[in-house]
C-alpha cells in the first residue's frame, strides 16, 4: 500500500496537509481519502469505507467508538475550531462583535455561503443561528449551500456578488485562498467544536495511522496547530 486511507471533517484539511511532508518522510506514504461534512465521512465510515484513520468531532468519535468502529485507545483530541465568518479578500471585514450586529451583516449580505445546514457541524450551527436571530426566512433565498465548508468558501471567492458573506469553521476559511477570515461568531452566537482523531477499528494500517495521530496532536506542533485555526483543546472557552 502507498497511502494512508482518511475520512476527515474539513476542518482538518489543511492542517493534515501541512504535515503529508513530514509523515511520508516518516512512513514513506502519501495520506489520501475524503475531507468533507462530519456527519457524512462517519456515514462513509459506517458504510464500510475502508479507513485508517478518521478525523471527526469528539462526540463523533466517541459514537464511533461506541459503534466499535475506532479503537478507544487511540483517540486523541487535537484541537477546537471556531465557527467564523469569511469576506472575499479585498472586501471591508464584516463587523460581528454581538448578536445585533452579526444580524445587521447577515441581512445585509445579498449572498451568504455555508456548508451543508444538515450533516456539517457549521452549517448545522448557521441554520440555528438565523433561527435564533429571526432572519431564517429573511435570508433563505440568498443561502448558498455547498457540501462542506471548503467548497462554500471557494465559491464566496469566485462570486461576482455584490455583498457576499460566508459562515463556516476558522480553519476552512484560514485554507482557502481568495477569502479571509473576519471573526468568530460572537457570545450567544458561537460555537467551538473539538476535533478528535482515532484509528479506525478496520484499518490496514493502524500502526501508520496513529504516527499520524501522533503528528496531528504533537506539543511541538502547537503553533502549527494554532496558525491552522486549531485552539487549545484543553482550555474552556472563557464565559
Amino acid at each position: 500500500m502507498t497511502s494512508l486511507k482518511i475520512l476527515s471533517g474539513g476542518a482538518a484539511r489543511g492542517l493534515v496537509a501541512s504535515l503529508a511532508p513530514t509523515f511520508k518522510e516518516q512512513t514513506g506514504l502519501a495520506i489520501e481519502g475524503e475531507f468533507g461534512a462530519v456527519g457524512a465521512m462517519a456515514g462513509k465510515l459506517r458504510g464500510g469505507w475502508p479507513a485508517d484513520i478518521v478525523v471527526l468531532t469528539a462526540a463523533l468519535i466517541a459514537d464511533l467508538a461506541r459503534e466499535n468502529l475506532v479503537t478507544t485507545g487511540s483517540i486523541s483530541d487535537i484541537g477546537r475550531v471556531e465557527t467564523a465568518i469569511a469576506v472575499r479578500t479585498g472586501d471591508p471585514l464584516a463587523s460581528v462583535d454581538d448578536a445585533a450586529s452579526l444580524r445587521e451583516v447577515l441581512l445585509g449580505a445579498d449572498a451568504i455561503f455555508v456548508p451543508d445546514t444538515k450533516a456539517s457541524t457549521a452549517g448545522i450551527h448557521v441554520a440555528k443561528i438565523l433561527q435564533q436571530l429571526g432572519i431564517a426566512e429573511a435570508v433563505a433565498d440568498r443561502l448558498r449551500i455547498y457540501p462542506n465548508g471548503a467548497t462554500a468558501m471557494r465559491h464566496l471567492a469566485e462570486t461576482d456578488a455584490v455583498k457576499p458573506i460566508g459562515c463556516t469553521q476558522s480553519t476552512e476559511i484560514i485554507d482557502t485562498k481568495g477569502v479571509k477570515l473576519s471573526g468568530s461568531l460572537p457570545k450567544g452566537c458561537d460555537l467551538s467544536t473539538i476535533y478528535t482523531a482515532a484509528v479506525a477499528t478496520g484499518a490496514a494500517l493502524a500502526r501508520q495511522a496513529q504516527t499520524l495521530i501522533d503528528l496531528l496532536t504533537d506539543s511541538n506542533r502547537r503553533e502549527l496547530r494554532t496558525r491552522a485555526g486549531f485552539l487549545d483543546a484543553r482550555k474552556q472557552l472563557q464565559s
